[in-house]
């Protein structure tokens, strides 16, 4: 399990069963500057993760996922600008890496840009 703290609060994220989401994990701790794309947090990781499996644009709220033309862990919380519908949608194919157990309603109301800290659950 991966626990995503920003600003004191911990967003606990359930992994899903892939190279890159093992990767991820492996790689841990690490803190990464996110910026705002609409209702998605993203930023570069400081490790390389695998792009292999399944890969797609549409997400839930509440996911996580590699975008793999930046390396960029990234927070979906509501829709973004390539979106569609109501959901969050990726400008292209991502990587996905797993979902948040709880509410991640409140990333909604932080700011234009984050420091998030991604580290494995005591």
């Amino acid at each position: 399990m991966l626990i995503i703290d920003i600003a004191g609060r911990e967003y606990p994220v359930e992994l899903y069963d892939n190279p890159a989401a093992q990767a991820l994990e492996a790689a841990l701790p690490q803190t990464v500057s996110m910026s705002r794309w609409g209702g998605e947090y993203y930023g570069r990781l400081a490790v390389a993760l695998p792009v292999r499996g399944e890969q797609r644009d549409d997400y839930a709220v509440g996911e996580v996922a590699l975008w793999p033309p930046g390396n960029a862990f990234c927070i979906f919380f509501g829709p973004t600008p390539a979106s569609t519908g109501a959901g969050p949608k990726m400008a292209s194919p991502g990587v996905p890496l797993g979902k948040i157990t709880g509410d991640a309603s409140s990333l909604d109301s932080l700011g234009a840009a984050v420091k998030a800290t991604l580290k494995r659950k005591d």
